[in-house]
């Protein structure tokens, strides 16, 4: 479960990644122009970091950005610091690249083996709780040989499309530019209103 603040962000999530995304080497180029078209997150076990995966599109290029959401830096992690904004709840919050950050890696490999670990949005208002729907249905899963080492991962290469992660025992591919294309058999895959074909998001393999 993720709480969701009623908040002012500044900037806004929109302009950081407006920022960002086009500078990548995955990304549409400097100053182009970036659409989003939804965003879904993960439950942090350990209730501290806010895991989130935007998609956007540019140019009719759809590209997978995950990002985590933290109350302080992280450590040796300059190079992963996509910036910082001002939460009027929560205060400053450091935003990293996700698959830099070993606390958005560990969930996203668990719900890609599990294809469980979507959060549901909680928000609370006037003294009522609300559920806030996510425009974003996962489809994941495919692991059925028992439990799975999902800590230790290093990224070992990130390239213009897909960027790989290996720990002991699986290696992760995970698509920065998602396409179309039939469920993995292990791996996480997503759709949403107008798009029913199943984009691929991640895949893995036991090593």
């Amino acid at each position: 479960m993720a709480r969701l603040h009623l908040a002012t962000l500044t900037p806004s999530k929109p302009e950081l990644l407006a920022a960002w995304v086009p500078n990548q080497i995955w990304g549409p180029g400097p100053g182009s122009t970036i659409e989003a078209v939804g965003a879904f997150r993960f439950d942090d076990p350990e209730g501290e970091t806010g895991l989130e995966t935007h998609l956007v599109r540019s140019a009719g290029q759809l590209f997978q950005v995950p990002l985590t959401y933290r109350n302080g830096p992280l450590a040796d992690a300059e190079t992963a610091l996509v910036g910082t904004l001002e939460h009027s709840v929560l205060g400053t919050r450091w935003v990293y690249d996700g698959l830099r950050d070993p606390c958005y890696v560990r969930m996203l490999a668990a719900v890609s083996l599990t294809g469980h670990g979507q959060s549901v949005g909680m928000v609370e208002l006037e003294g009522r709780w609300h559920a806030a729907q996510s425009p974003i249905d996962l489809h994941g899963g495919g692991w059925s040989d028992g439990g799975a080492l999902v800590d230790g991962f290093d990224l070992v290469a990130d390239g213009s499309g897909t960027a790989v992660l290996r720990n002991d025992a699986f290696e992760l591919v995970v698509h920065r530019r998602p396409v179309a294309g039939p469920q993995p058999a292990v791996g996480l895959s997503a759709t949403w209103a107008g798009q029913d074909e199943d984009v691929v998001l991640a895949e893995i393999r036991a090593l």
